[in-house]
């Protein structure tokens, strides 16, 4: 699996393109469609993933998803991924999981030493704080890729969780 990120949008959104052979997952599809239809021209798009909802991780969606004819966030099974609920930066935060290979698409969840800000429309600390909880479970070595800034890896990132719990 190869991953080519794409920053776009004012607020430098982390658009990643996950490549399997010659298919292609398209994840948080932030702005600039053209941008990310040049991106993926060399392969069959079979998907786009969305972390969350924000207008800074959704500013192509409509018009990818009719230039793809597809939805989002429906499940493809050739790329082995498992879809983990991780509210609190937003109501709908979802994590997508990449056993195999193990990486973690975290969206606006977990960043490099930090995690997203909990203090929007639908943002919660206290689902923040279970997420964190559940996420802990995985092993430290699963690469972080995040909707903004560079990657990091859960080992990192578990130490420095206990400063949202007091």
């Amino acid at each position: 699996m190869k991953i080519k990120k794409l920053v776009l949008g004012p607020l430098h959104t982390n658009c990643y393109l996950v490549i399997k052979e010659n298919n292609c997952l398209i994840i948080d599809p932030a702005s600039g469609a053209s941008t990310i239809i040049e991106a993926c021209k060399e392969y069959q798009v079979k998907g786009i993933l969305v972390t969350h909802h924000h207008f800074d991780h959704i500013g192509a969606l409509n018009e990818l998803e009719k230039y793809y004819n597809l939805k989002h966030n429906t499940f493809n099974d050739n790329f082995g991924y498992e879809i983990i609920k991780t509210p609190g930066h937003a109501s709908d935060s979802l994590t997508f999981y990449f056993k195999e290979e193990k990486v973690m698409f975290t969206g606006d969840f977990i960043f490099y030493h930090t995690c997203g800000r909990c203090d929007l429309e639908t943002s919660s600390i206290k689902d923040m704080l279970n997420s964190l909880e559940k996420i802990k479970q995985f092993p430290d070595d699963i690469v972080v890729y995040p909707g903004h800034g560079k990657s990091t890896t859960l080992g990192e990132e578990k130490p420095l969780f206990i400063r949202y719990f007091n």
